[in-house]
């Protein structure tokens, strides 16, 4: 769920190893390939209350690579699988597994002040690869996002902002979204970067039954471990904040990130 809208930027020697906004020099390649473990025990009601028990289990084989066809232009390949263990109303134990790729490319708008970049990108996904499921069901979107970076300096230490803005146009019954994501990292060390991210997804008009309006809230925190100037390791966890018409997920995030 994670790495199709992962916001980071690694700051390896001269060259930087990213994401988000940045967009990579021709002819580099960088991967991030990692697994989400996640399980929820409540869920959101239509007014935002917890309630509960509710039973959901989540694990999730991500991959998020970047090639740069030009300096200006990075092409985006995303194939993940995954498997879900979910109780419905009645509850009926339910089983679930599903690969799904999603595919596009980021153009750099401007790098005046920061880097202003523009992604599209096209999604065919497992019921569980989406914001939210109803019956495990799979679907499509189209997504566009708008995305802005930029670095600083705290304590003499380098440091990031990335903000993103996008739509989702998703096959129905799901609704559209809007999706408000930003990440902030900041080196502790020379080899250990603290990255903290918030992941925001908030449901548009005319929901068809079995859908209901919903939002959700995502945090998370890591620390990502640089072994080369082209090795890194993230571990983190993450909780949902809020929502509304949403289970309360809470997991383990561990990615290997790379480049070449």
């Amino acid at each position: 769920m994670y790495w199709a809208v992962m916001l980071a930027a690694l700051l390896m020697a001269s060259e930087p190893l990213c994401a988000g906004a940045w967009t990579i020099p021709h002819g580099t390649l960088q991967v991030f390939s990692g697994a989400v473990s996640s399980h929820a025990h409540q869920r959101y009601d239509g007014t935002g209350k917890l309630v509960g028990p509710v039973f959901f289990n989540k694990l999730y084989f991500q991959n998020w690579m970047e090639y740069g066809l030009t300096d200006a232009f990075t092409l985006i390949a995303a194939p993940q699988y995954i498997t879900a263990k979910s109780s419905n109303d009645k509850g009926l134990l339910q089983r679930f597994s599903s690969p799904s790729l999603e595919a596009g490319g980021k153009l750099l708008l401007s790098r005046r002040f920061g880097m202003l970049s523009l992604q599209a990108t096209a999604k065919a996904a497992g019921g569980f690869d989406m914001s939210v499921s109803s019956s495990g069901e799979s679907g499509r979107q189209i997504e566009l996002r708008l995305l802005y970076g930029a670095n600083f300096k705290f304590f003499q230490r380098d440091g990031f902002i990335d903000l993103e803005a996008g739509q989702r146009w998703i096959q129905r019954p799901r609704p559209d979204e809007m999706v408000l994501d930003a990440s902030m990292g900041w080196w502790l060390t020379r080899r250990n970067l603290i990255l903290l991210q918030s992941f925001t997804a908030i449901s548009g008009k005319g929901p068809r039954w079995p859908y209901e309006p919903y939002c959700q809230v995502k945090l998370e925190g890591s620390m990502v471990h640089r072994f080369t100037p082209r090795w890194a390791l993230q571990s983190g966890y993450f909780i949902t904040a809020a929502g509304r018409n949403t289970v309360k997920e809470n997991g383990m995030v561990t990615t290997l990130w790379f480049r070449l």
